[in-house]
């Protein structure tokens, strides 16, 4: 289903199970593949921050790849079809949002300014209308919704049969929960705080590896004036994953989210820090201050945090390109 919308670019594949199991990959494609020994012999013991047996791992190819676009998605993501039977190509609706300003300092009641048929509205101040750059394209899913454990089970049979055909900009100052199973992002702006955090394999948590990286991805973005866009493209998911398994890895993040949340609400960045590495940095040192009290495991994510870093300047060693204007 993907071959006609994939076949053009170069894919990145990451192994996330056992490393002596091949996966075949269909003819045509131009790929490369990883799994945990690669990673291991690529990062030495900096490799220690890449999650094992769980999806988070997919953070390695954001640091290995050399593209200025990243599209990621999940191995039962599906080609999904719009209203009228169309088959959606996710990737140039990514592409598309990446390539238009987002504008998070005012809210537009017409969502994307940028989107053919729409404009800015009457009342909207025109010093803001050149909109600052897109550092992120979040989008949604049909059948199979995104949800947590609890909400799954006592919602077993729920489908998302919606297609809403809207695109707006996350306002400035607001948090929210990014899903890493149809994202996009520009990762010349944005790309090392695209960190999955430490899950799955010895962790006390899973299934907050692309929450983590979407909150701190958030705060960054608004510290250095950056925009992030929710909505079009849809994917089709097309298998719930067991709601028993989730509440095992997810019961200890939905208590503890709710000290998180409230720490990236109040989470500052100082104005020496303009890339996105010194923002990254400096949010792990507020992690292990502030969130260190909440568990143990905190400390342990405050270290490998500044390990991803270290890793990525390593593999990347120009180092990143210049970013929106601080706000």
């Amino acid at each position: 289903m993907w071959r006609p919308f994939f076949q053009p670019y170069h894919l990145i594949i990451v192994q996330d199970g056992d490393p002596s199991k091949t996966i075949k990959v269909p003819e045509g494609f131009d790929y490369e593949l990883y799994n945990r020994n690669d990673i291991n012999r690529i990062l030495g013991p900096k490799a220690s921050c890449i999650s094992f047996k769980d999806s988070a791992c997919r953070c390695f190819g954001y640091m290995v790849s050399k593209k200025k676009y990243i599209f990621t998605i999940d191995d039962d993501c599906f080609v999904a079809k719009d209203p009228s039977g169309k088959a959606i190509n996710a990737l140039e609706q990514h592409i598309k949002n990446l390539l238009s300003p987002s504008t998070p300092f005012f809210f537009n009641t017409l969502y994307d300014p940028f989107r053919e048929g729409a404009d800015f509205v009457r009342g909207y101040p025109f010093s803001l209308r050149e909109g600052v750059p897109t550092a992120a394209s979040h989008g949604l899913w049909l059948n199979i919704p995104d949800y947590d454990a609890p909400t799954q089970l006592v919602k077993p049979l729920e489908r998302n049969t919606r297609y809403v055909d809207a695109v707006l900009t996350i306002p400035k100052g607001t948090l929210f929960p990014m899903c890493g199973m149809n994202l996009a992002f520009n990762r010349e702006l944005i790309g090392p705080a695209m960190y999955f955090g430490l899950m799955g394999d010895g962790q006390p948590i899973g299934r907050y590896d692309d929450m983590w990286a979407g909150w701190c991805t958030k705060v960054i973005c608004d510290h250095l004036g950056l925009g992030v866009k929710t909505g079009l493209p849809y994917i089709f998911h097309s298998k719930a994953s067991n709601p028993f398994v989730n509440l095992r890895k997810e019961y200890k993040g939905i208590y503890w989210q709710e000290e998180i949340i409230p720490f990236f609400q109040q989470a500052v960045l100082p104005k020496d820090c303009t890339t996105v590495p010194k923002c990254y940095i400096e949010l792990a040192k507020q992690v292990k201050e502030k969130l260190s009290k909440v568990d143990p495991y905190f400390d342990k994510l405050a270290d490998a945090m500044v390990t991803w870093i270290e890793a990525w300047d390593e593999l990347n060693p120009i180092g990143p390109v210049p970013n929106g204007k601080a706000a």
